[in-house]
């Protein structure tokens, strides 16, 4: 560690200093009752021996001055007569005896055989803060006596900080002391001298050794003083006089910004920090008083240490009861919140599936309604004598042999169908079918009727624009000719057998219409007798819309539930959307804007309810899931169905058969758990009031402890109250007199 000394040799005594080093065989004098033992030492103005004092027994230290000519014996005896002062004081180096007579003078020391603090700090670095602030303590409350004497140091530094065998400091070399009653100036050492301390008109004060009791403390926990840096010296050296370099120094350290490398350490608490700075304070006015302010603030930051598991604990304590209560709370209002969820989902799913069950006993009445409607046409003796006649005419029966043959290109079917629908024999069944299409349902987007290969003979539709005609149309790849489960690929006459029952269709795309259909279809059959068994001549079929197929009362969202019709025969069409609430929105909105044409359904293919993951009508359910409405991606008219629903499903039977139809009931779970989640809601907000309320409790009281554990003084100078007021020491200190009754020393 770098430190500057108070005093310096010149060239000549540092060869005296050598003539010296040549003989250390023997002290320059043998005194009376001590007996030399060892060198120590020597300085610019002479050696340093130990020796043993014969009456005690105990090791000295004999200081002989052989350099009279260099020696200031004023300032000598200023130091003999400080020591006198603190004579049996354990915290100072003790003088034992004085011989100022003798040639060459010397005085007497005890012997402190643990080197000096500067020693320490060169060999082993920073000292742990521990160990630094019980050095610095005793450092402090040694400075403490020697004020209280009427004494200051004037040049407190690392070498002249004794150690002795327990590493107790003492305080040595009060060269530059002062009592307190003076007003010579002192210099010491630079980095550990005060700003204010470098000028020859100083008055001497307590505050002096406050800053160097700061400077001590930071070089001890960092290992080096402050402000000293290679910039700072290289200003302080460029000037050649005293003077100049005593001003250099208080500029530099007034410019210079407080150092922060105590405050960089681990171990260092914000509390020392604060001591180490209040002590570097530059103005003097906000720099500790005296020393003993420093103890009192020492004496605070170890009882805030002291206080501060207490404190912590305090805190902690009742964090972690909050924190146990507020998680046992939380989990109870969870499980209650659960336990009330499952009910309602539970409670929802009953009730839906009760109203599917009723409302798929509905649709079954409905499609049963139509399968007798078609099965009846069907049926009609003088209707399917009026299908037999026209595909017995010869001409027609012809025209339908060419118009179901592959060999005949396209221009020549055009021309052949033409010459079928304006043929006088369809006439009368065209005519038969118009007066059952104004006779059927609303909901009936057509009627028609195809002979035995699959050609389209009569069509019948709600309105009278015939431009998207279908007569004349092969269909023989319709699954609702051949009652297969799926259409064939268009483009060519199958050879495949009318059916052979009433059936409903999977989902086509009308050509005529450009909407998205069912078909319920039934064979046209001969009588038959006992010779000739019953043939199929054709099928007649009615087609309603998707989006029309069940009662709108019973398919519109009311009161947060509906009811959805799915496809759930196997195949392409599984879980297709049949009528949804959403379509018939959009089919009345299109009704409105065009009322003269028949109204279309976008293409919602893509949206398929996932039938396989619901449960089915006779399951167990443990834990009711969450369903989501396939139509709520439909943008913008589907966002009203993007919400939480709970669903439940039933097969539409006709008795005993399954039509492959399936009723999904869904109801709004968010509208039905309102009740339920409101209550955990107001529960849940009641018991965040009062854990707030508690914890503002506890706080407030812990507030009110530590406000009453602070110290009251130093509470009132951080806000800017009243000021310390400095002891009658440091304001005899400051008092300033004229330059003419200055005291200085003499050389």
């Amino acid at each position: 560690m770098d430190s500057d000394y108070t005093q310096h040799q010149d060239e000549h005594q540092q060869l005296k200093s050598k003539e010296l080093s040549r003989q250390r065989a023997h002290p320059p004098i043998d005194l009376p009752g001590y007996e030399p033992r060892s060198f120590l030492g020597e300085g610019a103005y002479g050696e340093v021996w130990v020796a043993i004092d014969r009456n005690t027994g105990r090791k000295v230290a004999i200081k002989f001055y052989t350099q009279k000519s260099g020696v200031d014996w004023s300032q000598l005896s200023r130091e003999v007569e400080k020591l006198v002062f603190l004579s049996a004081d354990r915290y100072v180096v003790q003088l034992l005896d004085v011989g100022w007579n003798s040639d060459p003078p010397y005085y007497v020391m005890e012997y402190v055989d643990g080197g000096s603090l500067q020693q320490l700090l060169e060999d082993e670095g920073p000292l742990p803060v521990g160990e630094a602030v019980e050095m610095f303590r005793e450092i402090a409350h040694g400075l403490v006596h020697a004020h209280g004497k009427g004494v200051l140091h004037c040049d407190l530094k690392p070498a002249n900080i004794l150690l002795d065998q327990d590493r107790k400091p003492r305080l040595a070399d009060f060269g530059q002391s002062r009592l307190s009653h003076e007003q010579t100036p002192a210099l010491g050492t630079l980095f550990f001298m005060a700003p204010e301390q470098a000028d020859l008109k100083a008055v001497p004060d307590a505050r002096w050794d406050v800053y160097a009791l700061g400077s001590l403390l930071y070089c001890m926990l960092t290992g080096k003083s402050p402000h000293r840096t290679s910039s700072v010296l290289s200003e302080i050296d460029s000037s050649e006089n005293l003077l100049g370099r005593l001003e250099n120094y208080r500029n530099a350290i007034k410019k210079s910004p407080l150092p922060i490398e105590h405050r960089q350490l681990a171990d260092v608490d914000r509390e020392l920090a604060d001591i180490v700075d209040r002590c570097l304070a530059v103005d003097p006015e906000q720099r500790f008083p005296n020393v003993q302010s420093v103890l009192t603030a020492l004496r605070a930051r170890d009882a805030t240490k002291d206080r501060k598991p207490l404190l912590l604990l305090g805190v902690l304590l009742p964090l972690l009861f909050l924190l146990v209560l507020g998680l046992f709370g939380t989990s109870a209002y969870q499980k209650s919140v659960q336990d009330s969820d499952n009910m309602v989902r539970t409670w929802v799913y009953e009730s839906s599936r009760f109203a599917a069950k009723f409302v798929s006993e509905a649709v079954a009445r409905r499609i049963d309604h139509l399968y007798r409607m078609t099965q009846q046409q069907a049926t009609d003796e003088e209707f399917a004598a009026a299908v037999q006649k026209l595909i017995s005419h010869k001409e027609i029966a012809a025209l339908l042999s060419q118009l179901t043959d592959d060999s005949v290109d396209a221009a020549a079917k055009t021309e052949l169908r033409k010459q079928f629908v304006d043929h006088s024999a369809r006439i009368e069944l065209d005519e038969r079918l118009r007066s059952l299409m104004s006779r059927s349902d609303k909901d009936i987007a057509s009627w028609f009727v195809t002979d035995a290969r699959g050609l389209q003979l009569v069509s019948a539709i709600p309105t009278e624009e015939t431009k998207n005609s279908t007569v004349g149309l092969d269909y023989s790849r319709r699954a609702y000719f051949h009652g297969g489960d799926n259409d064939f690929p268009q483009g060519s006459h199958y050879d495949n057998p009318p059916l052979k029952e009433t059936q409903l269709s999977p989902v086509f795309r009308s050509e005529a219409s450009g909407t998205y259909k069912v078909a319920i279809s039934t064979p046209i059959m001969t009588p038959g007798n006992e010779d000739t068994p019953p043939t199929c001549i054709g099928i007649i079929a009615l087609t309603i819309e998707v989006g029309r197929f069940g009662n709108e009362r019973e398919f519109d969202a009311k009161a947060g539930r509906f009811v959805t019709l799915v496809d759930g025969r196997k195949g392409i069409h599984h879980g297709q959307i049949l009528q949804h609430p959403l379509y018939n929105r959009i089919l009345a909105t299109q009704r409105a804007k065009t009322p003269q044409q028949q109204a279309k359904l976008p293409d919602f293919s893509q949206y398929k309810v996932p039938i396989d993951t619901l449960p089915g009508p006779d399951d167990e359910v443990d834990e009711v899931e969450i369903y989501k409405d396939p139509l709520a991606g439909y943008q913008p008219e589907g966002a009203a169905y993007a919400v939480d629903w709970i669903a439940a499903q039933q097969i539409v039977r006709r008795g005993d058969v399954d039509t492959g139809l399936i009723v999904v009931v869904q109801e709004n779970y968010d509208a039905a758990a309102a009740p339920v989640l409101q209550l955990g809601e107001a529960l849940l907000y009641r018991v965040g009031i009062a854990l707030v309320l508690i914890l503002a409790s506890l706080l407030f009281l812990w507030y009110l402890v530590t406000r009453s554990m602070r110290d009251p003084n130093e509470s009132t100078r951080r806000a800017g109250g009243i000021k310390i007021q400095s002891s009658s020491l440091h304001s005899m200190d400051t008092l300033e007199l004229p330059d003419k009754l200055r005291e200085f020393p003499k050389s």
